[in-house]
């Protein structure tokens, strides 16, 4: 899952070699900490949240068919 969220989230940015990704799981759930640059926060963001909600719906469709919970989170690099 982590590659697949890595490919998406640097086809948004414009500096896909400043992606970090961290991954850590706890009790069944896996979370997800992304790292994007101040300037490409807004595109991974997207008007009203819809690109990050996107993002999250899909990689959760992934997740539910290994039987597992996911949480994603954008932190600013």
């Amino acid at each position: 899952m982590k590659k697949a969220l890595l490919y998406i989230i640097s086809s948004i940015v414009s500096e896909g070699d400043k992606i970090e990704i961290e991954e850590k799981e706890q009790d069944g759930i896996i979370d997800f900490m992304i790292k994007v640059p101040k300037v490409d926060m807004g595109k991974v963001i997207g008007k009203n949240g819809k690109v990050i909600r996107a993002i999250r719906n899909a990689l959760k469709i992934k997740a539910i068919k290994q039987n597992k919970k996911i949480n994603i989170n954008l932190v600013e690099a």
